[in-house]
Protein backbone atom coordinates (compact mmCIF):
# COMPACT_ATOMS: atom_id res chain seq x y z
CA UNK A 1 0.00 0.00 0.00
CA UNK A 2 2.83 2.41 0.81
CA UNK A 3 4.58 1.55 -2.44
CA UNK A 4 1.35 2.15 -4.35
CA UNK A 5 1.13 5.56 -2.68
CA UNK A 6 4.51 6.44 -4.19
CA UNK A 7 6.29 6.79 -0.84
CA UNK A 8 9.08 4.51 -2.07
CA UNK A 9 9.66 1.27 -3.93
CA UNK A 10 8.50 -1.98 -2.34
CA UNK A 11 12.13 -2.94 -1.72
CA UNK A 12 12.92 0.41 -0.06
CA UNK A 13 9.90 0.19 2.22
CA UNK A 14 10.73 -3.40 3.20
CA UNK A 15 14.21 -2.21 4.14
CA UNK A 16 12.77 0.67 6.22
CA UNK A 17 10.54 -1.82 8.07
CA UNK A 18 13.50 -4.14 8.73
CA UNK A 19 15.49 -1.15 10.05
CA UNK A 20 12.67 -0.17 12.43
CA UNK A 21 11.99 3.11 10.67
CA UNK A 22 8.27 2.31 10.16
CA UNK A 23 6.14 2.36 13.31
CA UNK A 24 2.45 1.80 13.97
CA UNK A 25 1.01 3.20 17.18
CA UNK A 26 4.60 4.13 18.15
CA UNK A 27 5.83 0.51 17.87
CA UNK A 28 8.12 -0.92 15.14
CA UNK A 29 6.31 -3.38 12.86
CA UNK A 30 7.41 -6.56 11.10
CA UNK A 31 7.18 -7.33 7.39
CA UNK A 32 3.66 -8.37 6.41
CA UNK A 33 1.85 -6.16 8.93
CA UNK A 34 -1.69 -5.30 7.83
CA UNK A 35 -2.85 -1.80 8.67
CA UNK A 36 -6.17 -1.54 10.54
CA UNK A 37 -8.56 1.41 10.81
CA UNK A 38 -7.27 3.82 13.42
CA UNK A 39 -3.61 2.75 13.14
CA UNK A 40 -1.20 5.65 13.67
CA UNK A 41 1.55 5.24 11.07
CA UNK A 42 4.92 6.99 11.03
CA UNK A 43 7.89 6.68 8.67
CA UNK A 44 11.14 8.13 10.02
CA UNK A 45 9.07 9.91 12.64
CA UNK A 46 6.82 11.58 10.06
CA UNK A 47 3.09 10.91 10.32
CA UNK A 48 1.56 9.32 7.21
CA UNK A 49 -2.19 9.66 6.66
CA UNK A 50 -2.37 6.22 5.07
CA UNK A 51 -6.17 5.81 5.01
CA UNK A 52 -6.54 8.02 1.94
CA UNK A 53 -4.35 5.65 -0.09
CA UNK A 54 -6.04 2.41 0.94
CA UNK A 55 -8.94 2.44 -1.53
CA UNK A 56 -7.27 4.39 -4.32
CA UNK A 57 -8.00 2.81 -7.73
CA UNK A 58 -5.04 2.60 -10.11
CA UNK A 59 -5.11 5.05 -13.01
CA UNK A 60 -2.72 5.40 -15.94
CA UNK A 61 -2.63 8.27 -18.41
CA UNK A 62 -0.90 8.35 -21.80
CA UNK A 63 0.25 11.96 -22.14
CA UNK A 64 1.55 13.42 -25.41
CA UNK A 65 4.44 15.60 -24.30
CA UNK A 66 5.48 18.37 -26.69
CA UNK A 67 9.00 19.73 -27.14
CA UNK A 68 9.62 22.49 -24.60
CA UNK A 69 7.88 20.92 -21.59
CA UNK A 70 9.89 19.43 -18.74
CA UNK A 71 9.01 16.31 -16.73
CA UNK A 72 9.07 17.85 -13.26
CA UNK A 73 6.60 19.34 -10.80
CA UNK A 74 8.21 22.77 -10.60
CA UNK A 75 10.87 24.28 -12.81
CA UNK A 76 13.20 26.94 -11.34
CA UNK A 77 13.59 28.45 -14.82
CA UNK A 78 9.83 28.86 -15.22
CA UNK A 79 9.52 26.49 -18.16
CA UNK A 80 6.17 24.71 -18.68
CA UNK A 81 5.85 21.41 -16.80
CA UNK A 82 3.89 18.33 -17.84
CA UNK A 83 2.10 17.95 -14.50
CA UNK A 84 0.25 21.25 -14.98
CA UNK A 85 -1.56 19.64 -17.95
CA UNK A 86 -2.93 16.67 -15.99
CA UNK A 87 -6.24 16.40 -14.11
CA UNK A 88 -6.08 16.99 -10.37
CA UNK A 89 -6.22 13.95 -8.10
CA UNK A 90 -8.34 14.04 -4.96
CA UNK A 91 -5.90 11.59 -3.34
CA UNK A 92 -2.20 10.99 -3.96
CA UNK A 93 -0.22 12.38 -6.87
CA UNK A 94 0.74 11.61 -10.46
CA UNK A 95 4.06 9.81 -10.93
CA UNK A 96 5.90 9.90 -14.27
CA UNK A 97 7.12 6.56 -15.60
CA UNK A 98 10.61 7.62 -16.63
CA UNK A 99 11.39 10.96 -18.22
CA UNK A 100 11.64 12.64 -21.59
CA UNK A 101 14.13 15.48 -21.96
CA UNK A 102 12.95 18.96 -22.95
CA UNK A 103 13.73 18.40 -26.65
CA UNK A 104 11.99 15.00 -26.87
CA UNK A 105 8.27 14.68 -27.50
CA UNK A 106 5.78 11.83 -27.47
CA UNK A 107 4.42 9.24 -25.10
CA UNK A 108 4.81 9.77 -21.36
CA UNK A 109 3.04 7.34 -19.02
CA UNK A 110 1.85 8.79 -15.72
CA UNK A 111 0.14 6.87 -12.92
CA UNK A 112 -1.03 7.28 -9.34
CA UNK A 113 0.34 3.81 -8.48
CA UNK A 114 3.94 4.11 -7.28
CA UNK A 115 4.56 0.37 -7.32
CA UNK A 116 3.41 0.13 -10.94
CA UNK A 117 5.66 3.06 -11.92
CA UNK A 118 8.63 1.50 -10.15
CA UNK A 119 8.20 -1.88 -11.87
CA UNK A 120 7.80 -0.32 -15.32
CA UNK A 121 11.04 1.65 -14.82
CA UNK A 122 13.14 -0.98 -13.05
CA UNK A 123 16.19 -2.00 -15.14
CA UNK A 124 15.60 -5.71 -14.40
CA UNK A 125 12.29 -5.60 -16.32
CA UNK A 126 13.93 -4.33 -19.52
CA UNK A 127 10.64 -2.83 -20.73
CA UNK A 128 10.91 -1.89 -24.43
CA UNK A 129 10.79 1.79 -25.41
CA UNK A 130 10.27 2.66 -29.08
CA UNK A 131 11.15 5.99 -30.71
CA UNK A 132 10.70 7.61 -34.08
CA UNK A 133 13.89 9.54 -34.84
CA UNK A 134 14.87 11.89 -37.66
CA UNK A 135 18.57 11.74 -38.47
CA UNK A 136 20.60 14.44 -40.21
CA UNK A 137 23.58 12.76 -41.87
CA UNK A 138 24.45 9.66 -43.84
CA UNK A 139 23.38 6.34 -42.32
CA UNK A 140 24.68 3.14 -43.87
CA UNK A 141 24.26 -0.54 -43.06
CA UNK A 142 27.61 -0.68 -41.26
CA UNK A 143 26.48 2.08 -38.88
CA UNK A 144 23.18 0.33 -38.16
CA UNK A 145 25.07 -2.90 -37.48
CA UNK A 146 27.37 -1.11 -35.01
CA UNK A 147 24.42 0.48 -33.23
CA UNK A 148 22.71 -2.89 -32.85
CA UNK A 149 25.80 -4.84 -31.81
CA UNK A 150 26.80 -2.21 -29.26
CA UNK A 151 28.95 0.90 -28.83
CA UNK A 152 30.82 2.24 -25.80
CA UNK A 153 29.33 5.38 -24.23
CA UNK A 154 30.70 7.40 -21.30
CA UNK A 155 28.47 5.45 -18.87
CA UNK A 156 29.06 2.02 -20.38
CA UNK A 157 28.13 -0.06 -23.43
CA UNK A 158 24.72 0.36 -25.06
CA UNK A 159 22.87 -0.72 -28.18
CA UNK A 160 19.58 -0.55 -30.04
CA UNK A 161 17.47 -3.71 -30.00
CA UNK A 162 16.20 -2.82 -33.47
CA UNK A 163 16.73 -0.10 -36.08
CA UNK A 164 14.17 0.18 -38.91
CA UNK A 165 14.30 2.66 -41.78
CA UNK A 166 10.94 4.40 -42.19
CA UNK A 167 11.07 7.24 -44.72
CA UNK A 168 13.07 10.11 -46.16
CA UNK A 169 15.56 10.97 -48.85
CA UNK A 170 18.84 12.86 -48.90
CA UNK A 171 20.34 14.00 -45.60
CA UNK A 172 17.16 13.70 -43.50
CA UNK A 173 15.84 10.22 -42.82
CA UNK A 174 13.36 8.77 -40.31
CA UNK A 175 14.02 5.56 -38.39
CA UNK A 176 12.23 3.58 -35.70
CA UNK A 177 14.51 2.35 -32.90
CA UNK A 178 13.90 0.35 -29.72
CA UNK A 179 15.85 0.22 -26.46
CA UNK A 180 15.37 -1.68 -23.21
CA UNK A 181 17.10 0.81 -20.91
CA UNK A 182 15.99 4.14 -19.49
CA UNK A 183 19.41 5.79 -19.35
CA UNK A 184 19.60 9.57 -19.74
CA UNK A 185 19.42 10.72 -23.39
CA UNK A 186 20.36 7.21 -24.50
CA UNK A 187 18.83 7.33 -27.99
CA UNK A 188 20.46 10.65 -28.83
CA UNK A 189 23.84 9.61 -27.47
CA UNK A 190 23.83 6.35 -29.41
CA UNK A 191 23.23 8.12 -32.73
CA UNK A 192 25.64 10.95 -31.91
CA UNK A 193 28.37 8.38 -31.22
CA UNK A 194 28.25 7.79 -34.99
CA UNK A 195 28.75 11.49 -35.86
CA UNK A 196 25.19 12.06 -37.07
CA UNK A 197 22.66 14.48 -35.59
CA UNK A 198 19.23 13.74 -34.12
CA UNK A 199 17.00 16.53 -35.42
CA UNK A 200 13.75 15.15 -34.00
CA UNK A 201 12.92 12.46 -31.42
CA UNK A 202 9.46 11.14 -30.55
CA UNK A 203 8.67 8.28 -28.15
CA UNK A 204 5.85 6.25 -29.67
CA UNK A 205 5.66 3.19 -27.40
CA UNK A 206 6.44 2.10 -23.84
CA UNK A 207 6.04 -1.64 -23.34
CA UNK A 208 2.79 -2.55 -25.08
CA UNK A 209 1.30 0.94 -24.68
CA UNK A 210 1.32 2.90 -27.96
CA UNK A 211 0.73 6.64 -28.38
CA UNK A 212 -2.65 6.88 -30.20
CA UNK A 213 -2.63 9.09 -33.31
CA UNK A 214 -5.73 10.88 -32.07
CA UNK A 215 -3.95 12.16 -28.94
CA UNK A 216 -2.42 15.48 -29.93
CA UNK A 217 0.38 17.29 -28.11
CA UNK A 218 -0.56 18.51 -24.58
CA UNK A 219 -3.46 16.07 -24.45
CA UNK A 220 -3.82 12.69 -22.76
CA UNK A 221 -5.72 9.43 -22.94
CA UNK A 222 -6.63 7.31 -19.90
CA UNK A 223 -6.16 3.55 -20.20
CA UNK A 224 -9.41 1.62 -20.07
CA UNK A 225 -9.87 -1.35 -17.74
CA UNK A 226 -8.65 -4.05 -20.16
CA UNK A 227 -5.61 -2.02 -21.16
CA UNK A 228 -4.83 -1.24 -17.53
CA UNK A 229 -5.10 -4.90 -16.50
CA UNK A 230 -2.81 -5.95 -19.36
CA UNK A 231 -0.22 -3.33 -18.39
CA UNK A 232 -0.26 -4.39 -14.75
CA UNK A 233 -0.06 -8.07 -15.66
CA UNK A 234 3.00 -7.35 -17.82
CA UNK A 235 4.90 -6.41 -14.63
CA UNK A 236 3.25 -9.10 -12.46
CA UNK A 237 0.82 -6.88 -10.57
Amino acid sequence: MLARAGLGSRREIERWIAEGRVTVNSQPIALGYHLKPGDYLQINGRVVKWEKYAEQPTRVLVYHKPVGEVVTRKDPEGRPVVFSRLPRLAVGRWIAVGRLDINTSGLLLVTNNGELANRLMHPSREVVREYAVRILGEVDEAMIERLQSGVELEDGPAHFEEVRFYAGEGANKWFYVTVRQGRNRLVRRLWESQQVKVSRLIRVRYGDVVLPERVRAQNFYELEDKELQALMASVEL
